[in-house]
């Protein structure tokens, strides 16, 4: 498989093709108010930790997003129970207060729809620890969103973040993948990115009723969503497995 990876200050021409890449992420899951109020600004404030993977054709066909921040912080110094949400929170303010960074949080990989299947993934979470060592950062986490959850909602994120194959590796895939880069579990993020919607938007983004109250099986979710009929709302609140690499 060739291809190249380069970060977004390498190749700034790359953002609009980036941004335009087909992917098959759930509709609600662009809907967190920190994402939208920060993911969407990483490109111009962090294009260091950007990577973009092409073709032999120069066609995007991955990207991968992360984030610094520093962990060794009064008020931190463990990786947060809001997970996503937290480092991204995080990662702005420290920039803001020129805080020197003494961790990288991965925030996604999304590879293209058409190339899923083939590798890619592994390829950029192996470009991300090159890049992070390039850059003099020592630490490389990631709050992994399980890729397999969204099968067994009713279960508990520890017991599965905890559970094995007879070969020692994890039983998700995606939690797979880092551990054969790696990659060790350092606990979970049971509140790591929240979305909360009225009963209206959570329609639209699903196709869903959402008119009984109580917990509602959404496809991509990897717990049920809360319902609340009565008040006119509905909140998601996902939970992540923080992953730790070595650098």
């Amino acid at each position: 498989m060739a291809l190249t990876i380069t970060t977004l200050a390498e190749r700034p021409g790359l953002q609009g093709p980036m941004w335009e890449m087909p992917d098959t992420w759930p509709a609600f899951m662009a809907e967190d108010p920190v994402g939208w109020a920060c993911y969407a600004h990483v490109p111009a404030e962090f294009p260091e930790h950007v990577l973009i993977a092409t073709d032999d054709g120069g066609e995007v066909v991955a990207h991968a997003f992360s984030a610094p921040f520093r962990l060794d912080a009064p008020g931190r110094g463990k990786l947060p129970g809001m997970g996503w949400d937290r480092v991204l929170l995080w990662a702005f303010a420290d920039l803001r207060a020129g805080e020197r960074p003494d961790t990288v949080s991965a925030l996604d990989i999304t590879v293209r729809t058409d190339r899923q299947g083939e590798g890619i993934s592994g390829l950029m979470v192996q470009a991300l620890r090159e890049n992070v060592r390039r850059l003099g950062i020592p630490a490389l986490v990631a709050p992994v969103r399980p890729t397999a959850k969204h099968l067994e909602t009713g279960g508990s994120i520890e017991e599965y973040a905890a559970r094995t194959r007879p070969d020692g590796l994890p039983h998700d895939p995606w939690l797979r993948v880092h551990a054969r880069l790696g990659a060790t579990v350092e606990g979970v993020a049971p509140a790591s990115m929240t979305i909360p919607g009225t009963l209206e938007q959570w329609r639209a983004w699903t196709g869903l009723p959402f008119d009984t109250p109580g917990p509602v099986e959404v496809p991509g979710a990897l717990v049920p969503v809360h319902c609340e009929p009565g008040r006119g709302y509905a909140v998601y609140v996902e939970p992540n497995v923080w992953v730790r690499h070595t650098v």
